[in-house]
């Protein structure tokens, strides 16, 4: 957890795995700096988003927000990726430069997230209209397009998965209320805050179903 990048020690992704709590203030305390300014920058790109949200609530036109959500969910999806790069190789130890590593993600992931990012985009954007317009109704809209969105992550690992999605839909419900306060909050924490716990409690999931890390692992000792 040091500050100097020590190459002469055993590669941590090498070292037993603390679990549970005293994990996530390991990976919290290691990584923070790399989690803010991932985060920060997938703020930069989440703006346009913000921006023509802002206008859709201040001029209560629904039509607005979609064409919102679909344009600036396009911008923003490359940043988001790029966050999610970031917490990934921290949840598996890893190593190599930040910035480095996150270009590269960001490049390769620009084309692919644009489609996703537009209609994710979309669908918050409506969601989050109606929420902030609608009360009770528009938070039950919201929390079921999350749970819907990750159904089959749910049926199998249910508990981490609805904590998870609880977290998410939690902090776009809570942002949508109050937009306003929580725009002026988001430099501080942007958007790194919920995307790292919700990725620590699935990433257990994720490796179980998927053994990323073995299949890392053999693709290097391919190269």
């Amino acid at each position: 957890m040091g500050f100097l990048p020590n190459h002469e020690r055993t590669p941590e992704r090498d070292l037993p795995r603390k679990r549970g709590f005293p994990r996530f203030l390991e990976l919290l305390g290691r990584d923070f700096w790399k989690y803010l300014r991932a985060g920060f920058l997938a703020l930069l790109g989440a703006l346009p988003f913000l921006i023509g949200m802002s206008f859709a609530l201040q001029s209560h036109v629904l039509l607005f927000a979609p064409a919102a959500g679909v344009i600036g969910g396009a911008i923003a999806g490359p940043g988001l990726c790029g966050l999610a790069d970031t917490i990934l190789r921290g949840l598996r130890n890893e190593p190599g430069f930040w910035w480095h590593l996150y270009r590269r993600a960001w490049k390769r992931n620009a084309k692919a997230s644009l489609l996703p990012g537009a209609l994710g985009g979309g669908l918050l954007a409506v969601q989050g209209f109606l929420l902030f317009h609608a009360g009770a109704l528009g938070l039950s809209t919201a929390m079921g397009g999350a749970l819907a969105a990750g159904s089959l992550m749910v049926l199998g690992q249910l508990p981490r998965s609805l904590v998870a999605l609880a977290i998410l839909a939690g902090s776009c419900g809570l942002m949508a209320r109050y937009f306003y306060l929580a725009v002026t909050l988001l430099p501080f924490v942007n958007l790194w805050l919920p995307a790292f716990p919700s990725m620590f409690l699935i990433y257990p999931a994720l490796e179980q179903n998927f053994q990323i890390e073995e299949r890392l692992a053999r693709r290097e000792r391919e190269s």
